[in-house]
């Protein structure tokens, strides 16, 4: 079912998603009904070296939803794009994935998120890595830039998702993959428009 959105309903989505996310860059303890942190990493399967080589910091902030790296793989010297990078873990670990003639480039709409996704890359040695702050809607790289596009537990968030796809597309390499890590809703959208919105980033 197709949400339309008004200028007001997408800025309150933007308002609570921001809200909730500012809270998160803290800690995500507690504010998702899955394991995040070292636990959530193993959980999903995460490289068990990549993850050593990550800053506690970095591992302790991990609120992703899967595991983008399980989809394909990722390469040396490729260039990387996380879309809704948070704190920044998945794009530290594609850094190191594609090693020092590789990139990985993290967008986020949320300045908190950015702040420590900062935080976390001094953590490391790591001099192949970029952040942003840009929606996924609206994109400001060249066409055909990057190898491989990631995201994890974002496109559900995203207004627009035909927009940031269309996005996306424009972005890959004409051989680019894209690996996407999401939530899925299972059972009856609610009717109410207003419901949805309010629901949006829970």
């Amino acid at each position: 079912m197709e949400t339309k959105l008004t200028i007001e309903d997408r800025n309150r989505i933007q308002e609570t998603i921001h809200q909730k996310y500012a809270r998160v860059s803290e800690s995500p303890e507690g504010h998702f009904r899955y394991t995040t942190g070292r636990a959530g990493l193993e959980a999903l399967n995460y490289d068990p070296e990549i993850i050593q080589a990550l800053p506690e910091t970095a591992i302790a902030s991990y609120c992703g939803v899967g595991n983008p790296f399980t989809l394909g793989p990722v390469h040396e010297g490729e260039s990387v794009l996380d879309i809704g990078c948070g704190c920044a873990v998945d794009t530290l670990i594609a850094a190191i994935m594609v090693g020092p003639k590789g990139k990985a480039v993290g967008i986020d709409m949320i300045p908190e998120m950015l702040d420590r996704a900062r935080k976390n890359l001094q953590g490391t040695s790591l001099k192949n890595v970029t952040f942003h702050q840009a929606s996924a809607e609206g994109l400001f790289f060249s066409e055909d830039t990057f190898d491989v596009v990631i995201s994890n537990g974002v496109f559900n968030l995203i207004p627009n998702k035909a927009k940031a796809l269309a996005e996306v597309f424009r972005l890959l390499k004409p051989s680019g993959r894209l690996m996407v890590a999401d939530q899925v809703l299972v059972g009856e959208v609610p009717e109410d428009k207003k419901a949805r919105v309010d629901s949006w980033a829970k």
